[in-house]
C-alpha cells in the first residue's frame, strides 16, 4: 500500500480571483500556502484534515459531481455567518435522517459544498 504523507484537492478555477475572494474571504478559510505570481497563482487552504488549492484556470466549471464536505461545530451559526457574507445558500441546515445537520451552498463555479455538524450524540463521534 501507498503510504501518503498528505493531499490536496485541485481546484481549477474559471475565474480565480473571484474562487480566492469566496474561499478566503466569504468562507474564511485561513491560507496554508502561496506560490506563483499573478492571477493564476496558487493559494492552499486549511480544509480540516486536508487542503484546498485553488491554482491555474479552466475553461469550464468542474465537473458537477465535484462536491466539497467541510464539518463545523454548529451549522446554524455557520448559515447565519455565510449568509451575512453573501455566500449563496442552496439549503438552509437541516437534521437529517441519518442524524447529521447538513446545509449546501455552492461557491462561485457551481461547486456544491455541505457544510455539515456531527451532533454530540451521532455515532460519527465514537469509535468501538
Amino acid at each position: 500500500m501507498v503510504h501518503v504523507l498528505s493531499s490536496r484537492i485541485l481546484l481549477r478555477p474559471t475565474d480565480p480571483e473571484r474562487s480566492r475572494a469566496f474561499y478566503g474571504e466569504a468562507l474564511g478559510l485561513a491560507v496554508y500556502r502561496e506560490f506563483g505570481t499573478g492571477p493564476e497563482r496558487g493559494t492552499v487552504y486549511f480544509l480540516g484534515g486536508g487542503f484546498l488549492e485553488v491554482s491555474g484556470r479552466s475553461d469550464a466549471p468542474p465537473s458537477p459531481g465535484l462536491q466539497l464536505w467541510l464539518q463545523v461545530a454548529d451549522a446554524v451559526a455557520a448559515h447565519q455567518e455565510l449568509a451575512a457574507r453573501g455566500v449563496e445558500i442552496l439549503r438552509e441546515p437541516k437534521q437529517e435522517p441519518w442524524g447529521l445537520v447538513e446545509m449546501w451552498i455552492s461557491d462561485p463555479d457551481g461547486v456544491r459544498i455541505a457544510v455539515v455538524e456531527v451532533p454530540e450524540d451521532h455515532p460519527l463521534r465514537y469509535r468501538p
